[in-house]
């Protein structure tokens, strides 16, 4: 009877042998996606159905989506499961975090895989603005994705019954504190129930600051990531101008602006402007409860505004095979279509020109041109603040801006003191 049995699966084994030898069982390539949002939500499906349509158009590549938290909860859970030794395939990360994962030595540069003209071409394909967080050494480390910059949103309602014009925003620093006077409510005892402004301190006070370093024609560090220009008269007077809306102007209220209260102070009409992420466009397109505007942020000695938000990077010890699959859902992920898609359902800026070339985009801006605004900041923009060992560095500058905008220091000693920190921090770099 046994010897009847072996008999019996002779040919099953056989069959499945020669099918694994021969390569017509092939295991699918399972790839690890972090994403960073902390909670469900519309981001979250969109993501889901983007995978699942890859999927069906490449059969035998499996994405994990992994929801992670904020982007530096990300971050920490990606470096720590690289040095665990299982890291994630691909990650969307903030850009600012290419030198951190550089020096980690955690991710690989897309230029080895940039093997057919038409994959160079794609890489050429994304806006200036964005590629100068994304490229360092010669080398493309990261690859746009939902990319941003700081805009300025206006209740128009506001400014007719403070007697201005609800189609024009104000376009200088000068004409800012101007309307201000005018935007702000106050009652006969002086109490505020309506700011002209509102730009947040908490969060990411660095990336705001830069919209005001930026309009006064000074930039924050230097391409390679290894200095930082804190103390330079510009930044101080762009940080004392930010003191004096609270302080002298009285147009902003006094001490921390919480980044993520800002918008719900908006739509309760508590500020009349304010100043955030133009991925904040379909938050506020929902539910701000008037018509409002959307405009660049105001001129001093120019215009201009740092990039923001996040890159696709790609992690090493990965198989080549891992590699190639992983680089092919990147691409997939940025193609006109998708990126147009993308920044119409999130209010994020299409990375590249092209996507504004496609039909549903030109619809999109011609049913609601406020989406095109951030787009044409881009000519002003410039990269958003990122050195080697970026976290600290970063840290020395909130810590900055936070002192002086509280008043325990000034402008010129806050700066001064966070550029002797960013110093002292990025010497082994130099």
């Amino acid at each position: 009877m046994f010897y009847a049995r072996v008999k019996w699966l002779i040919p099953i084994v056989g069959a499945v042998t020669m099918a694994l030898t021969s390569g017509t069982i092939a295991k699918d390539i399972e790839l690890s996606f972090y994403y960073p949002i902390a909670v469900g939500g519309p981001i979250t499906k969109i993501i889901d159905n983007d995978a699942a349509a890859f999927e069906k158009e490449n059969p035998g590549i499996k994405i994990h989506a992994i929801y992670a938290g904020t982007y530096q909860d990300t971050l920490v859970k990606a470096l720590t499961a690289f040095k665990s030794g299982a890291p994630p395939d691909i990650a969307v990360l903030l850009s600012t975090d290419m030198f951190s994962l550089i020096d980690e030595d955690a991710i690989t540069p897309f230029d080895a895989l940039l093997s057919t003209d038409d994959d160079k071409a794609w890489a050429k394909s994304f806006y200036p603005a964005f590629m100068e967080n994304s490229q360092t050494g010669g080398k493309t480390w990261g690859i746009p994705f939902q990319r941003s910059t700081v805009v300025m949103y206006w209740n128009k309602d506001a400014f007719k019954a403070a007697g201005l014009d609800p189609d024009k925003a104000p376009d200088t620093w000068d004409e800012l504190v101007a309307d201000g006077g005018k935007l702000t409510k106050r009652d006969a005892v002086g109490n505020v129930s309506q700011w002209a402004i509102e730009i947040p301190s908490s969060g990411f006070p660095y990336w705001l600051f830069q919209g005001l370093t930026t309009a006064n024609d000074v930039r924050l560090m230097n391409q390679a990531g290894t200095k930082t220009y804190f103390d330079k008269p510009g930044v101080i007077q762009a940080l004392q101008f930010w003191v004096d809306l609270s302080r002298k102007d009285k147009i902003q209220p006094e001490g921390t602006i919480e980044w993520g209260t800002t918008p719900k102070d908006f739509f309760e009409r508590k500020t009349a402007i304010m100043w955030t992420t133009t991925g904040n466009l379909t938050n506020v397109r929902s539910n701000a409860g008037f018509p409002f505007g959307v405009a660049m942020l105001p001129a001093h000695q120019g215009r201009g505004s740092p990039t923001g938000g996040g890159n696709f990077y790609l992690f090493k010890k990965m198989t080549d095979e891992e590699r190639n699959a992983a680089f092919k859902f990147v691409k997939w992920m940025t193609t006109p279509e998708r990126a147009a898609d993308w920044g119409i359902a999130t209010g994020y800026i299409a990375v590249r020109p092209d996507a504004w070339d496609t039909p549903v985009m030109k619809k999109y801006v011609a049913d609601f041109p406020a989406a095109a605004v951030a787009r044409d900041q881009l000519k002003y923009a410039v990269a958003e603040l990122s050195t080697h060992d970026n976290q600290r560095v970063t840290k020395a500058l909130n810590d900055g801006i936070q002192a002086a905008l509280s008043g325990t220091k000034t402008p010129e000693q806050a700066m001064k003191d966070a550029q002797q920190e960013a110093v002292r921090i990025l010497r082994p770099y130099q």
